[in-house]
């Protein structure tokens, strides 16, 4: 009967409902922490896959053999991907400062403009991926640092407690560090899968800013050759 009712007290709900207003709050917070990072996660996981698959139908569209004013009048009202965003705002300079050229008869650096212009692209790319990125990260490196902080406030507690009914009993001393080490476990389960996801989800973000570089400097050889027969 003893043993049964020290199984009880120790509870997960039981060592929440037991544990002061402080502790309640740093669990529920990081519990809520623990959701998040999960909603991040299923969100930048199909994210990432509608822009790889993107990517690759624009790669075989782009390599098919097409024109670029083809590909390009079948992008530009609404770029689907990454690539198709940096196409059409290349193709865009391209035109604008061809326009400027013949125009004003200046020495327009025409390839520099072009180059500007998709970095730019990129960087943005990059930056809307990475958006949210940082709460993962935060969460993987604080959430086990609260846990560890509730469980040296739940330990202190116990102490307090053992000092005033003078009693080192087991059964009065398990539930006060039980419940101590409770926000630890919940700490590690809100920062484990955040440093995983992290980590894989930014490894993913250096792969297609990779494919992204990759593209802007096959196109920018390919728009060279027109600038040099333009510029001839």
């Amino acid at each position: 009967m003893q043993q049964e009712a020290l199984r009880s007290s120790l509870s997960m709900y039981t060592m929440f409902m037991d544990s002061d207003i402080f502790m309640k709050l740093l669990i529920l917070g990081l519990l809520f922490a623990s959701v998040c990072c999960w909603a991040i996660i299923f969100d930048k996981v199909f994210l990432f896959k509608r822009v790889r698959l993107g990517m690759k139908a624009f790669e075989e569209q782009f390599w098919s053999g097409g024109s670029l004013e083809t590909i390009y009048n079948a992008n530009v009202q609404n770029p689907s991907n990454p690539l198709a965003l940096i196409f059409v705002t290349a193709i865009k300079e391209f035109r604008r400062s061809i326009t400027e050229k013949k125009k004003a008869g200046s020495n327009i650096k025409i390839q520099e403009r072009i180059d500007k212009v998709m970095q730019i692209a990129i960087d943005r790319q990059v930056d809307k991926m990475e958006t949210k990125m940082i709460f993962l990260a935060s969460t993987g490196s604080v959430a086990p640092l609260l846990g560890l902080f509730g469980t040296v406030w739940g330990i202190m507690d116990s102490f307090n407690a053992i000092g005033l009914t003078q009693s080192t009993n087991i059964a009065a001393v398990a539930p006060g560090v039980a419940e101590a080490l409770f926000t630890t476990a919940v700490g590690l389960i809100a920062a484990i899968p955040a440093v995983i996801a992290y980590n894989k989800l930014s490894n993913d973000i250096d792969r297609i800013s990779h494919r992204m570089e990759t593209f802007s400097d096959e196109l920018s050889a390919i728009l060279s050759r027109q600038i040099d027969q333009v510029e001839g």
